[in-house]
């Protein structure tokens, strides 16, 4: 699986390339919202690692961006923030995010891998009273194929 990681700490961008390599997965790295945008519309990742606060164009807007292209429309996003108010989470999941973890990682969160893209939503107490229906996390056992 191609996972592309959009984030400016350097040291999440290693946490995070290392465990995805080492689950099999090929990383693509941006540090800023506007190279990660040019990064998922030539790369065609299979899922997007998407910080929140960026340089040149914030977590939120670039979803909102990959949520009403065409092209990547589709693309599962798991989003990273550092805030841990739920509105805060509720934008990402307003603007289309699959999953929302928060910073820092748990031993649990760091090494996880996105087996699932597609499929994984939030549960409906991670944004309860946001009138959302989504359903809680699944975990097929393959992902789902993207069109070329």
């Amino acid at each position: 699986m191609r996972v592309l990681v959009i984030d400016d700490e350097p040291d999440v961008l290693m946490l995070r390339r290392v465990n995805l390599e080492l689950a099999g997965h090929e990383v693509i790295e941006a540090t800023n919202g506007e190279a990660g945008l040019e990064l998922a519309l030539r790369e065609r990742p299979d899922v997007v690692v998407l910080d929140v606060m960026l340089p040149k164009s914030d977590g939120i807007s670039v979803l909102g961006t990959l949520a009403n292209d065409e092209q990547t429309r589709g693309l599962p996003v798991i989003l990273l923030t550092a805030k841990t108010q739920l509105e805060d989470r509720r934008a990402g999941w307003r603007a289309g995010c699959n999953e929302c973890l928060t910073k820092p990682f748990s031993r649990s969160t760091s090494s996880a891998s996105p087996s699932a893209p597609g499929r994984c939503r939030p549960s409906s107490a991670r944004i309860a009273g946001s009138g959302s229906s989504r359903s809680s996390v699944s975990e097929p056992s393959a992902a789902p194929s993207r069109p070329t």
